[in-house]
């Protein structure tokens, strides 16, 4: 599957969130990542964030869709991180 995700973590944790997301995802910019994912690896995404992230005051949103062919997505202004598929 295809996600995006976008979190929302306090200051002391941040660091470490990012550091998971890195491992799954392509970084976006500010807290945000996308990349496709087996359904396996996004349950051990979500189970590794639950053990970083206080449910009560942080957040993370997820958009998913079955095919990166069935989002559109337009960059307005500069791109963060440009993602190559050159070799």
């Amino acid at each position: 599957m295809y996600v995006i995700l976008v979190y929302d973590i306090g200051e002391k944790r941040v660091g470490k969130m990012l550091k998971l997301c890195r491992r799954y995802l392509n970084w976006i910019q500010n807290s945000v990542f996308e990349g496709e994912l087996t359904n396996l690896q996004y349950e051990q995404l979500k189970y590794e964030a639950l053990k970083i992230m206080e449910t009560q005051d942080d957040s993370i949103i997820v958009f998913s869709s079955e095919n990166q062919k069935w989002l559109n997505k337009e960059i307005i202004g500069i791109e963060k991180n440009e993602l190559n598929n050159f070799l």
